[in-house]
């Protein structure tokens, strides 16, 4: 009786009318797939993407079926439905979602608050494992060695200067 049932979350996608998310997953146990409509109630052009993402997430009646779909692409379909609802295309808005979810290298994080913070830091978390190569990828190379080129003159820094003080 204490089996616990597997799925694996193949496509996750948003329905604007009526407004819902649609998760395309595969049953491990029956190796069968199946479509998943999960409504979307009470969220406005002025809702909360971020809540409404992790309320879903952590929802008892989805929770085991949405194991396999980040948070973050769940906070993108949410903003997806909040600019539709505010009359903006789909273009405009995955523009709009792919402006706030570049990381500007220029950017200093040290006077970011603590919710901006984190969002930064999850931004970089996904691209991390979206680029990380793993031991089961066709062109993982174990033990890379690099040698970089010593043609140009190397500048020392004022920390790299030894001095006679003790710190």
């Amino acid at each position: 009786a204490g089996a616990k049932m597997t799925f694996s979350a193949q496509k996750c996608g948003i329905c604007f009318q009526p407004p819902s998310i649609i998760l395309i997953y595969k049953d491990n146990s029956q190796d069968k797939t199946h479509k998943r409509i999960m409504p979307i109630r009470n969220f406005s052009m002025f809702s909360d993407c971020s809540r409404a993402a992790e309320e879903l997430k952590n929802n008892p009646r989805h929770k085991a079926y949405l194991e396999g779909v980040s948070l973050r692409q769940l906070q993108k379909l949410y903003s997806l439905l909040r600019g539709h609802l505010k009359g903006q295309s789909l273009a405009e808005s995955l523009q709009k979602f792919q402006q706030e979810e570049t990381i500007d290298p220029e950017e200093d994080m040290n006077k970011l608050d603590d919710k901006e913070l984190a969002k930064r830091k999850s931004i970089m978390d996904e691209l991390f494992e979206k680029n990380r190569k793993k031991k089961d990828d066709p062109d993982f190379v174990y033990n890379v060695e690099v040698e970089f080129p010593q043609d140009e003159q190397l500048e020392s820094c004022g920390w790299d200067i030894e001095s006679g003080e003790e710190i």
